[in-house]
């Protein structure tokens, strides 16, 4: 008669263990970091979809109110020539998340194919893709979309997001062939394997899930360098500037010299909207890196906390006289 963990715990008074919930399935979630930058990060995508149509006034539009500070009529105040920054600021969202996004959707893509494809099925594959990933590792990535950029007359929010996927792939594959590696001989793929499962079901349904938390890493740290590099090509003028965007709202301030006309409206929204973003970004990937490592587990990933002991070992000894008894005496953990 067999005796199971059920049964042991009934007997010795304990409620018998219970299935997981619903909470704890999505303990991800209840991270304070993950849930703020989830916030922030929905914020901007608010503003992105609806950005043009809560402008107050055309970005392009000039007036007769030059370099006006923040008002009542303009939130954070208008350009040499009469446009209103808010409005500037409100139309380029969509472009930034339109290129991180897309970039990193493009460059995970690439990524997951390529990385896992090397680490499942090695030998010569193995080779092959092992040595394009480390060609465009050692790319210089910037300069070299500059470059891209500068030779296609129509650099738009599309050829930016592809030139900046195409060079930012590399390190993630390079991850997932390493994870891929050690997951390849697990016993619960070499079981598929011996009931005879194809190997792209056994990619799909084995292995893609146990990375799932190392890709969307990769996906949240791509936005941030696609965002990042965005933004830096239209502050030095390579991509278009006509086409507006927070980067291009410092390219303009840069070169009409706000700075040294006093006008920090022109250019600090612009730069807390970049920072924001990119906070939101980062906590999100804490939260990631939370919710897998167990050792950066805090109220993400328990419930309870586990404190470790310092100091001394309390340990029993017998004691030399009448009988054998028993007193707790410390003595340093070797």
């Amino acid at each position: 008669m067999s005796i199971t963990a059920t049964d042991v715990a009934v007997l010795d008074g304990t409620p018998p263990p219970t299935a997981p919930t619903r909470r704890a399935r999505l303990r991800f979630l209840r991270g304070g970091k993950t849930r703020t930058g989830l916030i922030i990060l929905a914020f901007f995508v608010l503003l992105a979809v609806a950005g043009p149509w809560l402008a107050p006034y055309d970005p392009d539009a000039m007036s007769d109110q030059l370099l006006q500070p923040p008002s009542g009529d303009h939130w954070f105040g208008t350009t040499h020539t009469g446009q209103d920054v808010f409005s500037q600021i409100l139309v380029g969202t969509r472009g930034v998340l339109v290129v991180g996004l897309l970039a990193a959707a493009i460059a995970t893509a690439l990524s997951v194919l390529i990385g896992v494809s090397a680490g499942f099925l090695g030998g010569a594959v193995d080779e092959i893709l092992s040595a394009l990933s480390n060609i465009f590792l050692v790319l210089p990535g910037l300069p070299l979309i500059i470059i891209v950029a500068s030779f296609v007359p129509d650099t738009g929010d599309l050829v930016i997001a592809v030139a900046i996927a195409l060079t930012s792939w590399a390190w993630g594959s390079r991850i997932l062939r390493a994870q891929t590696l050690s997951l390849r001989r697990r016993d619960y793929v070499e079981a598929a394997r011996a009931t005879g499962e194809s190997t792209p079901r056994i990619i799909l349904f084995e292995i893609l899930p146990n990375l799932t938390a190392v890709i969307a890493s990769g996906f949240v740290g791509t936005v941030i360098f696609a965002v990042l590099t965005e933004i830096t090509l239209a502050f030095i003028g390579v991509a278009d500037i006509s086409h507006w965007n927070w980067g291009t709202v410092l390219f303009w301030a840069q070169s009409n010299q706000a700075l040294a006309q006093g006008a920090w409206w022109w250019f600090v929204p612009a730069g807390l909207c970049i920072a924001l973003l990119g906070t939101a970004l980062a906590l999100i990937n804490f939260g990631i890196d939370e919710f897998v490592n167990p050792r950066l587990r805090t109220a993400t990933g328990s419930s309870r906390k586990v404190k470790m002991r310092v100091g001394f070992t309390p340990v029993a000894r017998k004691s030399t006289g009448d009988g054998p008894r028993e007193h707790s005496s410390k003595e340093p953990r070797t």
